[in-house]
């Protein structure tokens, strides 16, 4: 029998963990993170959680672990690969007004997540949201991409479909050839990159078997200043901010932003 072709949102949970790897020192930085709240609440919790690319990671140091995400698809990728892990929990939800019953000593919001909250409302509701989950004292982070502003303005503003780059992975479970390409715009009035991604399953010859297109996805570029004033709004004291997963100092140079900040 053949078999069903996958949804664009299935196929994008299906290749996550190929397509999307760690960052240097991301899971070290991470675990030592866990290990210091343990003293006041063994209990950690990621926001938009994924196919759990970084708690099942985290779950096999000991870490007992919850996370959540919106998207089912992503959640069942999850839930497949940890099964019979005893210390990792799943839940869906939206990480702007999620209520789990109980307070995590750390947060963390891996992978730029956090910038799927396009408007200040958003922003806001998050992270007080995640505030209200937090123990007296806990910890949240936020890892957040440091915006190339020199490539954000030669974007476009609208996607044309001229201006993929591909490059090519291998589906976990088939095998096949899979070649994928994002395309990228943004709008500079509300600081919105939109990407559009498409993916080509090839075969025999280098012939195109299957063609997937996701609708396009919006990321809020976040600055540095705006995030530090989002956190004291919304009652967070910042702890520090590197400019990668080894504690660098932030710089010109730097290409991610990694946000401690304690729950005040």
């Amino acid at each position: 029998m053949k078999s069903t072709k996958p949804t664009a949102q299935e196929l994008y949970a299906q290749l996550y963990d190929t397509a999307v790897p760690d960052w240097p020192g991301e899971i070290d930085f991470y675990r030592q993170m866990a290990q210091s709240i343990k003293a006041a609440s063994g209990r950690m919790l990621e926001i938009a959680c994924g196919t759990g690319r970084v708690a099942r990671q985290l779950a096999k140091s000991g870490a007992d672990v919850t996370g959540f995400d919106l998207s089912p698809e992503l959640l069942g990728v999850a839930q497949e690969k940890s099964a019979g892990v005893q210390n990792i929990h799943w839940a869906i939800g939206d990480m702007r007004s999620f209520d789990l019953g109980q307070t995590f000593g750390l947060a963390i919001i891996p992978g730029h997540s956090f910038q799927f909250m396009l408007t200040p409302d958003d922003q806001v509701s998050c992270l007080e949201c995640i505030k209200r989950h937090l123990s007296p004292d806990g910890v949240l982070i936020v890892h957040l991409d440091h915006q190339d502003v020199n490539w954000l303005g030669s974007l476009p503003r609208q996607a044309t479909g001229t201006s993929l780059e591909w490059r090519e992975l291998k589906h976990p479970s088939t095998g096949c050839t899979i070649r994928t390409a994002n395309e990228w715009a943004f709008e500079p009035s509300t600081q919105t990159a939109t990407v559009t991604t498409v993916w080509e399953e090839v075969g025999p010859g280098g012939a195109v078997a299957q063609h997937w297109q996701r609708d396009p996805m919006s990321l809020h570029c976040v600055f540095r200043f705006e995030m530090e004033h989002l956190l004291k709004r919304t009652g967070y004291t910042v702890e520090a901010v590197y400019g990668d997963f080894y504690k660098a100092t932030l710089s010109d140079e730097s290409d991610q932003m990694i946000w401690v900040a304690k729950k005040a």
